[in-house]
């Protein structure tokens, strides 16, 4: 539940929740963070359904299990990625920089 003004309660319907499949296009990479966090990163290539050609996401393994999963992954391994969407800020040299990443909890080979 969300709190409005005047004690007025209204529900929140929120969702972001998502399940991918795909192709990985390279290999995995580990970045550390300068809070000394640690992320796997990789692009999957999924071919668009109605219009020609494909879109290639970025996915981000931050829990252990998935940035081990991750790092074993091959290019073009077909996988399904459930998790969910997040825009991820950092400090730039031309300022506050941005990106859409996609959180993966699961990935599993298909």
């Amino acid at each position: 539940m969300v709190k409005k003004a005047l004690d007025e309660e209204v529900v929140d319907h929120s969702l972001n929740d998502l399940l991918l499949r795909g192709r990985v296009s390279a290999e995995a990479t580990t970045k550390e963070l300068p809070s000394g966090d640690k992320v796997v990163e990789f692009r999957i290539i999924i071919t668009r359904e109605k219009l020609s050609g494909v879109d290639t996401l970025d996915i981000g393994a931050w829990s252990s299990k998935a940035r081990r999963i991750a790092l074993t992954l091959t290019p073009d391994e077909w996988i399904e990625v459930s998790g969910s969407i997040h825009r991820r800020f950092w400090s730039a040299p031309s300022g506050l920089a941005s990106r859409w990443q996609v959180e993966a909890v699961e990935i599993t080979r298909i």
